[in-house]
């Protein structure tokens, strides 16, 4: 059923304003409203005031007929404006973009209210690689960023494409062009808020394919593949629970020149869990750090990085306030995990754990391989087991006094290094080397020294007492072990 939406028009005009005191009526003018100067309202519907000789100075003629004569012409209603829908109701397209007029502030001219139908102001996309998620304008294109698939379109001009493929860019009435897609099957998901930009590089998440993407002058390059394939993987695939989709937030570092992602489990509202915050740094083309702040939004103002926390601005990096404290809450300790896997095919006995930076790192775990043990050889009962050690002080939370001798139970320095021994937490199996029996005080128990395994994970980190909050600096971690037969 078509609908019709009238406009409210008129056909009379202010004919006449006399400013001056009569005692009678005008003949002539019929019926004449007469307006109470001092109150605004009309003073009587007869023309004038019944109840006075004097007319107030003060009214308006109201005419639709021409100089105010009996029975002359009348002022015409002219053409009467109205719409007919064939299909009035709203729609939703989720793959299409429209255009309004142009606004110019140097003539005055702003239609930017208008949407005409009778001119080709809509541009679509393909419906089958979902909604249109974010728009990001750049020079002369327009980035679109659908939930399977990046394109760009051209603005205010267009492209001819010969028969051999080739294509010519021209100039046309359009405010969006032909729309050109990016090579590879990658989208932004339902993530807008993933999209960080710095130069010409673009940031964003792709939950559907498990990837974080870059879009540069080259593509997209799907930097989440620098050795954190499995991380991504494992944790974009398990950002939906229970049918309920998780955050991912994205925001430019520009102090430390870095793209950082947040992704957050959703109904989840604790500031310490459920959820990860990293950063990627495009000088060593990985994934350097992962942060212990939960940001509800991250940006850059001029040359400082920004995040918002339950509705409270941050200023990250700031000198004057303490270090790994984030959001006023307790502070995090720095840790570094690590792998020392040299001699790849020699089973090793890792010895020491030495370390070139400042004063005030530990080793919080030092554990090997796991592999099979022959715990008892007459019934051939082979378990899995790991080699570990002990924590490793720091050098000064490791120092004490003994009989007037300063002793070092961790870290110890040696020419320029923090050096320390390594000893092994782990019970001896029969057979092994370097197991000793000791007796003392009537208790027996095995000690030995070294980690033995083809390769060692290695957990490194600040301190609760050397210089708390400030700086402390880690150039290189070594190790010093020697190659054995087996275990």
């Amino acid at each position: 059923m078509a609908a019709i939406i009238e406009v409210k028009y008129f056909n009379t005009f202010l004919l006449k304003k006399v400013n001056k005191a009569q005692t009678t009526p005008s003949p002539g003018y019929g019926n004449i409203p007469v307006w109470n100067g001092s109150m605004g309202i009309p003073a009587a519907k007869g023309g004038y005031d019944s109840t006075s000789s004097t007319v107030p100075n003060n009214w308006v003629i109201e005419e639709s007929r021409i100089n105010g004569g009996y029975n002359n012409t009348t002022v015409s209603f002219g053409a009467k404006a109205y719409l007919v829908e064939e299909e009035p109701n709203g729609t939703r397209r989720g793959n299409s973009l429209i255009y309004s007029g142009i606004f110019n502030s140097r003539t005055g001219i702003n239609n930017t209210n208008v949407f005409s139908v009778a001119d080709d102001i809509v541009k679509s996309v393909d419906p089958a690689n979902g909604s249109i998620q974010k728009l990001y304008a750049e020079d002369t294109n327009l980035n679109i960023f659908q939930e399977l698939k990046i394109s760009k379109a051209l603005i205010d001009k267009d492209a001819i494409y010969s028969a051999e493929g080739g294509g010519t860019v021209t100039s046309a009435n359009l405010v969006i062009g032909a729309i050109q897609p990016y090579l590879g099957k990658f989208g932004i998901s339902k993530d807008p808020t993933s999209f960080a930009i710095y130069g010409q590089n673009k940031y964003f998440s792709d939950r559907n394919n498990n990837v974080i993407l870059r879009l540069s002058q080259s593509g997209l390059d799907e930097i989440s593949s620098a050795n954190m394939i499995d991380y991504f993987r494992d944790t974009l695939g398990s950002l939906t629970v229970a049918g309920v989709e998780g955050k991912i937030l994205g925001g430019y570092d520009i102090y430390n020149k870095q793209y950082v992602v947040s992704t957050q489990e959703p109904n989840n509202n604790t500031i310490d869990s459920g959820y990860d915050t990293l950063a990627y740094d495009e000088l060593v083309k990985g994934w350097t750090s992962f942060f212990s702040y939960k940001p509800d939004q991250m940006f850059s103002l001029g040359n400082q990085f920004y995040s918002l926390n339950s509705g409270k601005l941050y200023q990250h990096y700031s000198q004057s306030g303490t270090r790994n404290v984030f959001y006023g809450q307790t502070q995090t300790p720095t840790s570094i995990t690590f792998v020392f896997n040299p001699s790849v095919a020699a089973s090793k006995n890792f010895k020491t754990v030495s370390y070139e930076g400042s004063n005030g790192w530990q080793v919080n775990s030092f554990v090997s391989d796991t592999v099979g043990r022959n715990l008892n050889f007459s019934n051939n009962n082979w378990v899995n087991s790991e080699d570990t050690t002990t924590q490793v002080y720091s050098y000064t939370q490791g120092a004490y006094v003994q009989s007037g001798v300063q002793y070092y139970a961790g870290f110890n320095r040696k020419e320029n290094l923090y050096v320390a021994n390594l000893i092994n937490n782990s019970p001896a199996t029969n057979g092994e080397v370097g197991n000793i029996q000791i007796n003392a005080g009537g208790v027996s128990y095995n000690t030995m020294s070294g980690i033995k395994g083809f390769y060692a994970t290695v957990t490194i980190s600040t301190d609760a007492v050397t210089n708390l909050g400030g700086e402390k600096e880690l150039f290189a971690v070594s190790t010093e072990y020697v190659a054995n037969n087996g275990y």
